[in-house]
């Protein structure tokens, strides 16, 4: 995984990308960036698809202002990755989507608080702003589970379900027809 936004990536290669995605609209892309100015400073230069989506990391107080410059984005779907969780957020929750919480894992993890989580998870019911809280975090990334007060948060924003429902019809089906595991085939030369 890398950072589209990085400041070594040429523009050209980025508007081939998002020229790529564009081509590609049954396909869901979920862009994450740390680099907020750089996005900023390059989202007018961009064609915004419906299929992407634009989100930007803020994994404490001190990166609050990334939200700032994501809701200037034109994309369809703006998202925040609030992962690892290491403090306390004071979220505006104006022109957010979906927000995504989890702990971090790791041998040198450091412990989210609970209470952080359940706190954006109500941030985001009373905003009605998709929630989903991908994990606890630990030593391993199952460690400490995906409950949250006892249940599994997997909200999507409401883009993703207008989506599947105008592409379903072109989904593959898979074949399920048994394999005859006796049979041979014979190649004509």
């Amino acid at each position: 995984m890398s950072d589209l936004f990085h400041e070594e990536v040429p523009v050209e290669f980025l508007k081939k990308v998002f020229e790529v995605m564009g081509e590609t609209p049954w396909h869901i892309y979920q862009i994450l960036t740390k680099r907020h100015d750089r996005l900023l400073e390059l989202a007018s230069e961009l064609d915004w698809h419906k299929n992407v989506w634009m989100g930007v990391s803020v994994e404490n107080q001190n990166y609050i202002h990334r939200v700032d410059c994501l809701r200037q984005v034109p994309s369809a779907v703006r998202f925040l990755s609030c992962e690892p969780l290491l403090g306390p957020l004071q979220l505006d929750l104006t022109g957010i989507d979906w927000v995504i919480v989890g702990g971090e894992s790791g041998p040198k993890y450091r412990p989210m608080q609970i209470e952080w989580a359940q706190s954006i998870r109500d941030r985001c019911q009373d905003a009605g702003v998709a929630f989903f809280f991908k994990q606890v975090g630990g030593i391993t990334p199952k460690a400490g589970g995906r409950l949250l007060d006892g249940q599994i948060w997997d909200q999507m924003p409401a883009a993703w379900e207008q989506h599947r429902k105008r592409w379903e019809k072109y989904r593959s089906k898979p074949n399920r027809k048994p394999i005859n595991r006796g049979a041979t085939a014979s190649v004509g030369m």
